[in-house]
């Protein structure tokens, strides 16, 4: 990663908010840029707004849309709500791990190109099983139609 390019844009993006200095919406810009919270943006982060690193962490580590591991590019949520899970998201979740070579632990293709995650609910319980990729709401879903969906992006 370029240091300096990176020191760049976050000064870039603190200066947007100079005012008030929300955290939240600072590493939310951050996260939007680098599609994860590098550890070196919030290090340069903690010292340019002359606050402690551990507040950067706890305010990075509370909120579940935040990610201090790279995604890719493509960000897959499997819903793993009730209605989901009983109209067989697990096997969707699986088909998908299956075809991009990952596990529970490992979420991220190696050419940085997929994330597959689990989300507790997306909201959207009637068009059950739901899947988004990069917030795009994806319903009634089958494993078919997940790897057809993978197909394409590829």
């Amino acid at each position: 990663m370029d240091h300096e390019k990176m020191r760049k844009t976050i000064d870039e993006i603190v200066a947007r908010h100079q005012q008030s200095k929300p955290i939240v919406a600072i590493l939310q810009n951050i996260q939007e840029e680098y599609r994860y919270l590098p550890k070196e943006a919030l290090l340069y982060l903690a010292d340019s707004i002359n606050v402690s690193i551990a507040k950067i962490y706890s305010v990075a580590t509370f909120y579940e849309n935040f990610s201090l591991e790279p995604k890719g590019k493509y960000v897959i949520r499997i819903c793993d709500g009730t209605a989901c899970h009983v109209r067989k998201s697990i096997p969707i979740l699986n088909a998908l791990r299956k075809e991009l070579d990952l596990t529970d632990s490992k979420k991220t293709t190696d050419d940085q190109l997929f994330t597959v995650e689990t989300v507790s609910c997306l909201g959207a319980c009637g068009l059950a099983p739901v899947m988004t990729i990069n917030d795009k709401v994806y319903p009634a879903m089958t494993p078919e139609s997940a790897a057809s969906l993978l197909a394409e992006l590829k």
